[in-house]
């Protein structure tokens, strides 16, 4: 049974059919949840900063398609080459955001999971001035952000701009990320506190310490946008 429903999840029509329904149901939740800003400007204050490189943690990432609220602006998502990644792929790609396969972790497995071209793709793709998106957790560690994005950071010369997103409607896993489901009809926020840049020259201890401060600023952006809607974040739960 477990090899049938294995071999099932990978048929390529199941994997379409169940992206694109991801995907339009995604659609329904952002146009049925009325968003705020914080700050109510986040748009005018990052624009003149495209490309950038947006960030958000793994388990709420599910409405980060819609931050593109512009035809022009160009993005891409960086998704794993895992089976998992397909259904997320296609979604991403159905919702107008391209995408990079690989791994951001750059651990033990960073060549095994297609690391290295990856991390190149998205230099290019920020030289090509497209955004980049990509989750900052370690994998399998929540909400600790990993050295990767800050590493692309530094090679590419964009800034980093961390986010989150929220709505007060949703279904929250009992899983490593505390995954949580948008629901629709609700109410929506937004928060994006401030970028972050790391220098050309960032020596070890320098891009430690940007580590820690994309963690704890994506951890405060999380925190305010489920305050702003009365819900309890993934951290309290």
């Amino acid at each position: 049974m477990k090899k049938l429903l294995r071999n099932t999840l990978r048929s390529s029509f199941v994997q379409r059919a169940v992206g694109i329904l991801a995907a339009e149901y995604l659609r329904l939740v952002w146009r049925t949840n009325k968003f705020t800003f914080d700050p109510p400007d986040v748009y005018d204050r990052v624009e003149p900063q495209i490309p950038a490189i947006f960030a958000f943690w793994h388990g709420q990432h599910f409405l980060t398609p819609f931050i593109k609220n512009k035809d022009w602006y160009k993005a891409r998502v960086l998704i794993s080459r895992h089976r998992d990644g397909e259904f997320n792929a296609i979604a991403a790609e159905r919702l107008g955001i391209g995408t990079i396969r690989g791994s951001g972790d750059h651990g033990g497995a960073f060549h095994r999971k297609g690391g290295v071209g990856a991390f190149k793709e998205m230099v290019r793709t920020l030289e090509d001035g497209c955004n980049v998106a990509l989750t900052a957790d370690v994998p399998k560690r929540s909400r600790v952000a990993g050295l990767g994005i800050i590493m692309l950071a530094r090679e590419s010369g964009r800034p980093i701009m961390p986010f989150a997103m929220a709505t007060s409607r949703f279904v929250r896993l009992k899983n490593w990320d505390r995954t949580t489901i948008n629901l629709p009809f609700g109410r929506g926020a937004l928060v994006g506190i401030k970028e972050i840049h790391v220098p050309p020259d960032a020596d070890a201890a320098t891009m430690e310490a940007l580590r820690l401060e994309l963690e704890e600023t994506l951890n405060e952006a999380t925190r305010r946008a489920y305050a702003q809607l009365g819900r309890p974040g993934p951290a309290d739960a």
